[in-house]
């Protein structure tokens, strides 16, 4: 009972069971919900989320905010899209398609960098830091692609079958199962989220990052260097958004200097937000957030099979939020539920 009782004092417990509920609503009007090909659509609508979700996590706990990470993932992803498409042109042959992966995540890392020097060198508040960067990187992405795509032929096959391939393969016995892959995508979206687990929970760094948003005027005094962690947490912001850049080239096979990235930083910030990670910095967890991208994704997948418009799809992203928070807030009033707080 004592093990019950922890499991669900919990704020994921909660998420969890929000999930459950709204699957079981929808497949109450549409089965086809409860499928093994609607759970793989739910699966491919979360990678790109849950990646960049783990470096906005991050930057949330630090008590701070990354509005950039859109327009971030749009230019990392037109630099790889040039490289592969001008590659002959730059270097005189064809450069090979892991090539650009590397390069997406440098990119990205150096444009978060370039957002904590911003930050620390002036020290200006993050929101407003990136939400200039968010129109400066876009403007960037516009000028190094002259305001073309790249389309879907430049984009290597073997990047493409990223999202249509899969490292497993389920025996013959099993037909139902059979017919059910899990793409590489999604096993590098849980992959990046059980090193983002592993980096917060288990090095000192991780520690730090907590310690910092719970209290920033103490952390100096424990002797943690506040510009070094800073620095870190949006490098590793960048990084990940970089990441999941290539990775939209490898969803979609094109790359859109407009299109590319627009109103990602809003998708990302709200699946945090849902998966209990404070505002206010010091509270947050892997588990949460990695809950906060499902439930996103089976609302996105939930939506053409109730004949919603994809044009409300943000108007309902803004509702479910506010829902969370309202819910976190009375079972915090109540004392039923306490939200998890990690410290060093």
């Amino acid at each position: 009972m004592n093990m019950l009782r922890a499991l669900f004092v919990r704020r994921e417990a909660g998420i969890a069971v929000m999930i459950v509920l709204f699957c079981l609503a929808v497949g109450a009007i549409k089965p086809q919900f409860l499928s093994l090909d609607q759970l793989r659509i739910i699966l491919l609508l979360t990678p790109l989320i849950m990646i960049a979700a783990m470096g906005q996590m991050m930057v949330i706990v630090a008590r701070h905010v990354d509005l950039s990470i859109g327009s971030t993932l749009g230019f990392s992803a037109m630099v790889s899209g040039m490289l592969y498409r001008f590659d002959v042109d730059w270097f005189g042959f064809d450069v090979p398609w892991w090539t650009g992966i590397p390069v997406s995540v440098v990119v990205g890392a150096l444009l978060g960098f370039g957002n904590g020097v911003l930050i620390q060198l002036f020290r200006l508040p993050a929101i407003i830091v990136t939400l200039g960067t968010l129109s400066l990187y876009r403007g960037l992405t516009f000028i190094i692609s002259n305001a073309k795509q790249i389309d879907r032929q430049w984009i290597p096959s073997e990047i493409k079958g990223l999202s249509q391939t899969s490292p497993f393969t389920f025996p013959e016995f099993l037909p139902v199962v059979g017919k059910f892959n899990i793409p590489w995508i999604v096993v590098l979206a849980f992959g990046i989220a059980v090193l983002a687990y592993l980096f917060l929970m288990h090095t000192r760094m991780g520690r730090q990052i907590y310690a910092i948003g719970s209290n920033p005027v103490a952390a100096p005094l424990r002797g943690i260097n506040v510009t070094q962690v800073t620095l870190t947490v949006f490098t590793i912001s960048g990084a990940l958004a970089g990441l999941a850049g290539i990775m939209y080239a490898s969803r979609w096979g094109f790359v859109n200097p407009s299109n590319t990235g627009n109103g990602f930083e809003f998708q990302v910030i709200a699946a945090v937000v849902i998966g209990g990670v404070s505002i206010n910095g010091g509270v947050g967890t892997v588990l949460g957030t990695v809950l906060g991208v499902l439930l996103l994704g089976c609302v996105a997948a939930a939506l053409p099979l109730l004949g919603i418009p994809g044009t409300s799809q943000a108007a309902i992203y803004g509702a479910v939020i506010l829902i969370a928070l309202l819910i976190d807030r009375t079972v915090r009033q109540q004392g039923i539920v306490g939200l998890r707080r990690v410290r060093p």
